[in-house]
């Protein structure tokens, strides 16, 4: 394996996941074997404890009842029948001296502590005392008990075998731990490979589709889960990257074609003037057309911006009280030549005053489009109407309604994309923007444009408007 591979491994998601699982797994089972440690160690010295205050307690009815003597023969026996290397006895004066005491061979290194002593006069019942034997590395645990106003019993008792179940019961642990964490590795390894092979599949994917692939999709199971939800995501972008690169390659076509008449004619018309006689009225024809065809070409051009602007918010919209009642009055004034000029007869219906907050311009744009519009898809002898009202919310409705050739099936939901023309063969003046930019000015405003059309029935375009203009981030 290759440095590079070894360093990916050791960077990928699986491994960490896996480390992080199995790290935290070693510390909790650490926690539980220390607080398990503790139990097990206070329930030992609690028994041994008892053990040793239960001798006190046998020592002192002894004592009552029998005496001294009886005592000390007690002593005796009560160590030779525990055995002398697990627990010893001794008689002592409250001056710290030993009058009397079991084998002591075996525990000859344990003294007698004053301060224990001490206590015991001072009026404690009994002193627990723990001592280890370094050079045998044996822990005794101690009691020193007044079993009479004169006489201290001192017990002592090896946990000898209460270490030794300890110490097994570390190994036990070390070793299951050693097997546990193991075990933990591999279910994490495998649990990580699996929640992060969605993942996997994801970029995959995304490779695939950096090399030229937008068709390709990541493949969902179904189960619901982030993954899924995150692989649902993902393709409904690439959906809208296809949609999009589908709409750019279209745009290009369509500006392609848009660019390339007005050109061509600029450059026939220089041609033509160049190769005929040179008069002053040739070229200054010559010089009329060019501007014609350079003022469509800025007209494209300056609307594209314009809705690229609007879209992303780059131009803010002024915010002006607007009469729409005066604002749709004006728009009708302004085409009404146009449409006695063609024949059409175009009317204006405002029943009451509404008023809205927005951008003034943007507004008289977006209207003037849809009436230009209607005007020029409505034969001589056809009909154009423009009204006002409102909604149940109390939005401003706006409605553009003509008789002209309407739209097909297939154009209608499509129209208010950008140089989209339902006439293909491009033989009515336009760019194909007009109806993307109302739509966007609409939008802008926290509005849209809608339409209704029947194929040589005409078509209805309704404007919605809030009366005022939704927050800006």
């Amino acid at each position: 394996m290759s440095l590079k591979k070894t360093h990916s491994f050791w960077n990928t998601l699986a491994f960490r996941l896996t480390l992080w699982y199995a790290g935290i797994f070693a510390v909790s089972s650490c926690i539980a074997f220390l607080l398990f440690y503790m139990l097990i160690t206070s329930v030992i010295r609690q028994r041994t404890d008892q053990e040793l205050l239960s001798q006190v307690v046998q020592f002192s009815a002894v004592l009552k009842a029998r005496g001294l003597d009886a005592v000390e023969n007690y002593v005796f026996l009560e160590a030779q029948a525990a055995g002398v290397k697990k627990v010893f006895f001794r008689l002592l004066y409250p001056s710290g001296y030993a009058f009397s005491s079991s084998n002591m061979s075996y525990w000859e290194d344990i003294g007698v502590r004053k301060t224990a002593i001490e206590n015991l006069l001072r009026g404690s019942s009994h002193v627990f005392d723990t001592v280890i034997l370094r050079d045998r590395q044996d822990r005794v645990r101690i009691l020193y008990a007044l079993i009479s106003p004169g006489i201290i019993l001192q017990v002592g008792q090896s946990m000898d075998d209460h270490s030794r179940i300890i110490e097994a019961f570390k190994r036990i642990f070390v070793i299951t731990m050693a097997l546990l964490i193991g075990l933990a590795a591999g279910v994490g390894w495998f649990m990580a490979r699996r929640a992060v092979s969605g993942v996997e599949t994801i970029t995959r994917t995304a490779q695939s589709i950096s090399g030229g692939t937008l068709e390709k999709r990541v493949p969902i199971e179904s189960r619901g889960n982030e993954i899924d939800q995150l692989a649902m995501t993902f393709n409904q972008m690439l959906d809208r990257i296809q949609t999009l690169v589908t709409e750019v390659k279209e745009m290009s076509d369509n500006i392609a074609h848009d660019l390339k008449s007005p050109i061509t004619r600029i450059r026939g018309i220089a041609e033509v003037t160049l190769t005929n006689e040179k008069s002053i009225d040739e070229y200054e024809g010559m010089a009329a057309s060019t501007i014609e065809e350079c003022d469509r070409l800025l007209d494209m051009i300056n609307t594209m911006l314009m809705i690229s602007k609007t879209e992303s918010g780059v131009d803010r919209l002024s915010r002006e009280e607007i009469g729409v009642e005066g604002l749709v009055r004006e728009a009708c004034e302004l085409f009404e030549p146009i449409a006695e000029d063609k024949g059409v007869t175009l009317s204006c219906h405002v029943l009451n005053k509404s008023h809205l907050v927005g951008d003034n311009r943007m507004i008289q744009r977006m209207l003037s489009n849809l009436l230009d519009n209607a005007i020029k898809y409505t034969p001589s002898g056809g009909a154009v109407s423009v009204s006002v009202s409102e909604n149940d919310k109390r939005d401003v409705v706006i409605t553009v309604k003509d008789t002209g050739v309407g739209l097909s099936p297939n154009d209608l939901p499509r129209i208010f994309e950008r140089f989209y023309r339902c006439d293909q063969s491009r033989s009515q003046p336009g760019i194909g923007l007009g109806l993307s930019l109302a739509r966007t000015i609409a939008r802008a405003h926290g509005g849209d444009v809608t339409v209704t059309s029947a194929l040589n029935q005409g078509s209805t375009f309704t404007i919605t408007l809030p009366k005022l203009i939704p927050a800006q981030s």
